[in-house]
């Protein structure tokens, strides 16, 4: 027996010790952060499990209500809802609550209240349960105002305030990956043990990817420089070789390889949802964050994605992320529109 491979094996970077690890290099910090996260992964090894067995447990059907964006809401969203409520609640560290599947803000009970906000989409993708494919909980914290009781404002700040964010892929194997505002890590869940352990430390994205990422089912409803940007991606104008197209249609793993393969990943807005398809607080800031952290770009047609400052809750935008490159490609696109204006 290699005692020695072995002893290696046993000295893991967990989450919880890389997340108290960074708490120690702030000697001020109270611990109520690594307590927040500490609740939020809790959440996730709950959701992951219940993805794994919901054909077993019947979770698929539909609930049979619809949510706040017009969705129909599938069992499993309606309970990784009710999981990551209830475990952010009970941290202790809370204020406000913000998630895809609840039309209002929860306020938690003053006796319960920390000094975080939380923005989460429970369940992202949740329309591919049923055919297999990867599916996420996107997650953002924000720090709430000194000594003021919470406020919707709170919430609704630019993406760029975010202390930290992160999702949690539920695919052929579980991925944890988070930003605290010091870089990009990622975290696989080992089921023999239960616990998440480092195995993307650091991610940085290419800086040019050979993927871009879009539904193309939209082509006909788009603006000039996405339609331009695409065209470029199937027919190279330098005469070097096509981007290949990658489009799962789950925002947590489209990003996910954006993210570790590079490339770009389009929603842009078209005719048919002029302000874009995804969610601010919970899709776009989240995803944008990790992004910059990793050395990419996001960027809404209009401006640098962190900048936006949302108005209410369930807010859209458009949003073109990834390889910082291609980014500045489709902004380069979108000047010289804007200039024929």
């Amino acid at each position: 027996m290699d005692h020695a491979a072995q002893a290696h094996m046993t000295d893991l970077m967990t989450i919880t010790r890389f997340v108290l690890n960074e708490q120690s290099k702030h000697p001020e910090s109270r611990g109520d952060f690594s307590i927040l996260l500490s609740h939020i992964v809790l959440g996730c090894k709950f959701v992951c499990a219940a993805v794994n067995k919901a054909g077993l447990a019947k979770l698929i059907g539909l609930a049979g209500e619809t949510n706040v964006q017009g969705e129909e809401q599938k069992k499993l969203d309606v309970l990784s809802n009710d999981v990551f409520v209830k475990a952010l609640i009970s941290s202790g560290r809370t204020s406000i609550l913000v998630s895809e599947e609840d039309e209002e803000a929860t306020f938690v009970d003053p006796a319960l209240r920390g000094r975080y906000c939380v923005v989460f989409d429970p369940l992202d993708g949740s329309s591919n349960i049923d055919c297999g494919v990867s599916i996420g909980t996107i997650f953002g914290i924000y720090m709430m105002k000194a000594n003021e009781e919470p406020h919707l404002e709170d919430v609704l700040q630019p993406g760029k305030n975010m202390l930290a964010a992160g999702y949690c892929m539920y695919g052929s194997s579980c991925t944890f990956v988070l930003s605290t505002g010091a870089g990009v890590n990622g975290f696989t869940l080992d089921p023999s043990l239960g616990e998440f352990i480092m195995t993307h430390p650091d991610i940085k994205i290419p800086k040019k990817g050979k993927i871009y990422s879009v539904n193309e089912g939209n082509a006909k409803n788009w603006d000039t420089p996405t339609a331009k940007y695409v065209e470029r991606c199937k027919y190279p104008q330098d005469g070097s070789s096509p981007k290949s197209l990658r489009y799962i249609g789950s925002m947590v793993a489209d990003v996910h390889r954006t993210l570790l393969y590079g490339g770009i990943f389009m929603y842009p807005a078209d005719k048919k949802s002029p302000d874009g398809k995804l969610r601010v607080l919970y899709e776009v800031f989240p995803m944008s964050f990790l992004m910059e952290q990793a050395g990419g770009q996001a960027f809404t047609g209009k401006e640098r994605a962190l900048d936006l400052v949302p108005k209410k809750i369930h807010e859209r935008s458009p949003i073109f992320l990834g390889s910082y490159d291609d980014v500045e490609e489709i902004k380069v696109l979108y000047a010289a529109e804007e200039k024929k204006a």
